[in-house]
């Protein structure tokens, strides 16, 4: 594969990067596992948890990246894709198409999800919503 650059081997332990409060949203926590350094931008592989009880979520977006996927691990999430619901939970894996608004809402005390995404720097669109958004589920109690 001749691409202009040379993709690195990558071996990332936890204690090599920490979970950090500084991603796209405030209330998760991300940890880098090194791959958008590895592939010099092309591709980002963060684990993504939660951090404090839902609020308000995500608000409407869109994210203008080539390939978008989210592979649930722990607990679960529930999203706004265009105007229907979906609940996301442990094992389950969401490949977001380019430029579906989305609007993640609401999500138990012990989410954690793989996100991939290509290109490494993808952008977040803010845009108006097809429809009202559900209320949160508290943390005590079950995703229905």
């Amino acid at each position: 594969m001749t691409s202009g650059f040379a993709t690195e081997f990558s071996h990332v332990h936890p204690q090599d990067t920490p979970w950090e409060d500084q991603g796209l949203r405030d209330f998760f926590l991300y940890r880098d596992l090194g791959i958008a350094q590895a592939t010099g931008g092309k591709v980002l592989a963060q684990l993504v948890k939660a951090n404090i009880a839902p609020q308000e979520g995500t608000g409407w977006h869109r994210h203008e990246a080539d390939f978008h996927i989210v592979i649930m691990l722990k607990g679960w999430a529930r999203f706004m894709y265009g105007d229907k619901e979906t609940l996301v939970a442990a094992g389950d894996c969401v490949h977001q198409a380019p430029g579906i608004v989305h609007y993640l809402f609401d999500y138990s005390e012990d989410m954690e999800y793989l996100e991939i995404v290509s290109p490494a720097d993808f952008k977040t669109v803010g845009v108006e919503g097809p429809c009202a958004v559900p209320p949160v589920t508290p943390w005590n109690s079950e995703a229905a």
